[in-house]
């Protein structure tokens, strides 16, 4: 389990692409702080130097993760993009995959060069056909956690692409096999009383923060009313039977 996750289930996972931003979605309540680059695709990578001057101003207050970008399924390329990324003392590396190929070598090299100190998670893309078995593998390959995204943030929110019912197949495959589980994609602050009583372990937000998309800068009033959403959903009485009906 990824440390930081003070306040339960889900934790709020909230995309920053400086600093400035990080400081924003810290007090407004996310408990992790996400580095990505939404100019550069669905997983865009920042600069190693950006997600150094990040890590520096959380300074321990909130785990950091960083994506690595959108990147071929190449177990050499991969692999030397998470080792960069990890030097910058992120707690987490997110490694997309994106349907094109076949991930397995790649996740296997990954497991072998990173995942003794770094921890490793997944990216699956919810409107490429994901391969849900894919997350034995990534057991294997000793993956900390694994996330469904959308490549095409053009498509709707995660809900619109995958129904409820397949998403709550992902997390039983994911907990089935001792990973983390989360979901983004586009999520809109009513996708969260849908998506809570389902038990991923986050939900991830980069353009419901934003008053002018995702790559629009992170407002503190949006922050702040995406955690009241989760604090509220978490303390319903919604059974997760009844949600994916």
């Amino acid at each position: 389990m990824i440390e930081g996750l003070r306040r339960g289930k889900p934790a709020f996972l909230a995309s920053v692409t400086d600093a400035n931003e990080a400081e924003i979605a810290l007090g407004g309540g996310a408990d992790i702080i996400d580095c990505k680059d939404p100019a550069a695709g669905a997983l865009g990578a920042l600069p190693l130097a950006t997600v150094r001057d990040i890590v520096g101003r959380v300074a321990g207050r909130a785990s950091v993760s960083a994506t690595v970008g959108d990147l071929p399924s190449d177990p050499e390329i991969m692999t030397a993009a998470a080792i960069a990324m990890a030097q910058t003392g992120v707690d987490v590396v997110k490694i997309g995959f994106f349907g094109e190929e076949d991930p397995r070598a790649a996740i296997s090299a990954l497991g072998s060069a990173c995942s003794r100190t770094t921890k490793l998670v997944a990216v699956l893309m919810a409107d490429r056909a994901p391969d849900f078995p894919v997350v034995e593998a990534l057991r294997d390959a000793r993956f900390a956690g694994v996330m469904l995204d959308t490549a095409d943030k053009s498509a709707g929110s995660l809900t619109t692409v995958l129904s409820l019912r397949q998403l709550a197949e992902f997390l039983r495959t994911a907990r089935t096999n001792d990973l983390f589980a989360g979901l983004a994609g586009s999520l809109r602050e009513r996708d969260i009383a849908v998506l809570t009583p389902l038990g991923p372990d986050m939900l991830g937000f980069r353009g419901a923060l934003c008053a002018a998309g995702r790559q629009g800068a992170i407002e503190a009033d949006r922050v702040i009313a995406v955690r009241r959403a989760m604090d509220n959903a978490r303390f319903a009485n919604v059974a997760p039977e009844t949600s994916v009906a």
